[in-house]
């Protein structure tokens, strides 16, 4: 907890760079790493994403872009099977894990933010079988995570109107989230940052909100305080077992939960080929990470701990409705009238906004260039399109909820999204390693790079460790007595086990083995980055200079 709350003082004081050391960084690259006078760039054959977002769209999406179902409704389950005091601590640990992982992406992408972001970089710092295995697994984390958006907007359409079949809501949904990114990364930067100021005023309004609950300033003036950590107990007895086991199998269940909520926050990198004055505004956004992580995501989980027993039966996603919402649950209980409904329809929002960033990211990692050529053709407005139509066909998995029901098919997609995005965070730890040896191997000094995060390389073995421990033990509970669950065992393991094969016979086929430090490339693509790059013009007065210092 501690290393947590000491994240915003580490992040300002150790990321920041001069001047001087950005033009010493671009004139080592750009000349080459071997002090030579020929430029070394390698001016990429495939057709180039335009650079359409601005300044204030990554910087909103960096803070609120995959903020949807996982924190707002997937809590109830992590809450129901930890209890509070393990649905904090199994947050705190994700959120170590994805402070971790992001500013480890973050000092590549800064340097390179380039197509395919993290993809990209593991066949330029480890092999090309590696990134060909990462970036179909990554695409399909965010194809999976699409329907799973999808159905759970449509569990919360639920709260207002059971008559209508589910089909006609997810079709709704689908189209909509289609169109937004059928008209290229300009509009879906605009819809997006008007998406995530919803979010962010609106998990922000319900931490005050909670507290003021919390300290009885509710229409019942119950002063709740610490009162179910205490009672009926700090943590859960996951399935039954009684004493510290128990407790400990209570606390791991939240972890893959937890997983879910933050998968995503690497959107930023992804983004990073398509933002205006991307020297500037990716170091910002990768900063930013730690509001993400504490304020948000532990803050709501905190919240939800204090003002719900975990025994509460509205808990169950089984309920079919948006009354399993922690947060709803607890403005019921308040006996306050009408903000649930308010609440509900954020919530909505959320989900519609986290589907229009799945399409987003999913259709940009099969574009990095592990898949055909076909995939790379782009419209003249930069999209894609090719490779957004498969992004759209996962999408239709939605649509098992009419049968199965949109609680439980939630339930398939969200291990599968949480398994394959640690995944991929694992991937991105030990490619921040391979690149921090590079860095070694050819003399280039971290301190010139754009962004120079704390804590490297520990942080990155930090994150591959925990990452890879989380995957191997996700489906432990199906092993426990008369509890075995062919369709969680699936869910939880088809990616690991998928993982490997691919890796091995990607390099049967490719065969080319790992690159060597020193042949590592750190200059493919740095021209088009500088040349998109631009110092901000100075403030006019205190309200750009808020703004500025905001965005």
């Amino acid at each position: 907890m501690c290393f947590l709350l000491a994240l915003p003082c580490v992040v300002l004081s150790n990321m920041s760079l001069t001047d001087d050391k950005e033009k010493n960084i671009a004139d080592t690259l750009v000349q080459g790493v071997d002090g030579s006078d020929e430029a070394s760039v390698v001016v990429p054959a495939r057709p180039q994403l335009h650079r359409k977002m601005k300044n204030r769209h990554i910087a909103m999406i960096g803070i609120g872009g995959v903020i949807g179902t996982g924190l707002f409704l997937g809590t109830a389950t992590g809450l129901s099977n930890g209890g509070p005091v393990g649905l904090f601590l199994g947050y705190c640990t994700i959120g170590s894990l994805c402070f971790c992982v992001m500013i480890s992406l973050g000092e590549m992408a800064s340097l390179l933010p380039i197509p395919g972001a993290h993809i990209t970089f593991s066949e330029r710092f480890i092999d090309s079988s590696f990134s060909f295995t990462l970036g179909w697994m990554y695409w399909y984390s965010w194809a999976i995570l699409l329907p799973a958006e999808i159905s759970a907007a449509a569990v919360l359409i639920n709260y207002w109107n059971k008559t209508i079949n589910d089909a006609v809501w997810i079709s709704i949904f689908l189209i909509v989230v289609v169109a937004i990114n059928s008209m290229g990364p300009g509009v879906y930067g605009e819809v997006e940052f008007i998406f995530c100021s919803i979010k962010i005023v609106t998990i922000v309004g319900l931490i005050i909100l909670g507290i003021v609950l919390d300290l009885g300033g509710g229409p019942t003036h119950d002063r709740i305080g610490f009162r179910y950590w205490k009672h009926p107990a700090p943590f859960a007895q996951y399935y039954g077992i009684e004493g510290p086991k128990g407790r400990f199998f209570a606390f791991w269940a939240v972890l893959t939960q937890a997983a879910f909520s933050f998968t995503g926050t690497e959107i930023v990198a992804i983004a990073g080929a398509e933002v205006k004055n991307p020297r500037r505004n990716i170091p910002r956004a990768i900063r930013r990470v730690w509001i993400r992580i504490c304020f948000i995501y532990i803050g709501g989980a905190t919240i939800v701990s204090l003002l719900v027993p975990y025994t509460d039966y509205r808990l169950e996603l089984g309920t079919g409705t948006a009354a399993a919402s922690p947060f709803v649950i607890a403005i019921q209980t308040a006996g306050i009238k009408v903000l649930p409904s308010i609440i509900n329809a954020v919530l909505v929002t959320s989900a519609w906004s986290a589907g229009n960033s799945d399409i987003y990211c999913s259709s940009r990692a099969l574009f990095n260039g592990n898949a055909p050529k076909i995939f790379t053709k782009l419209t003249r407005h930069g999209l894609p399109w090719v490779a957004v139509l498969p992004s759209v066909g996962f999408g239709c998995l939605a649509y098992m909820s009419v049968s199965s029901g949109s609680n439980r098919v939630f339930g398939w997609l969200s291990e599968m999204t949480a398994i394959a995005g640690l995944g991929s965070w694992f991937c991105i730890a030990v490619t921040y390693l391979r690149f921090h040896k590079g860095l070694k191997a050819q003399g280039i000094e971290r301190n010139s790079l754009p962004y120079r995060a704390p804590f490297q390389p520990y942080a990155a073995y930090y994150a591959a460790v925990l990452a890879f421990i989380t995957i191997l033990f996700s489906g432990w509970s199906v092993f426990l007595r008369d509890n075995w669950s062919t369709a969680t065992f699936v869910t939880n393991y088809l990616p690991l086990g998928l993982f490997p094969v691919s890796y091995v016979l990607a390099r049967l086929w490719k065969r080319k083995g790992p690159i060597k430090p020193e042949d590592m490339d750190f200059v493919s693509g740095i021209e088009e980055v500088l040349a998109a790059s631009y110092d901000e013009p100075p403030p006019r007065n205190w309200v750009e200079r808020i703004w500025g210092y905001l965005m």
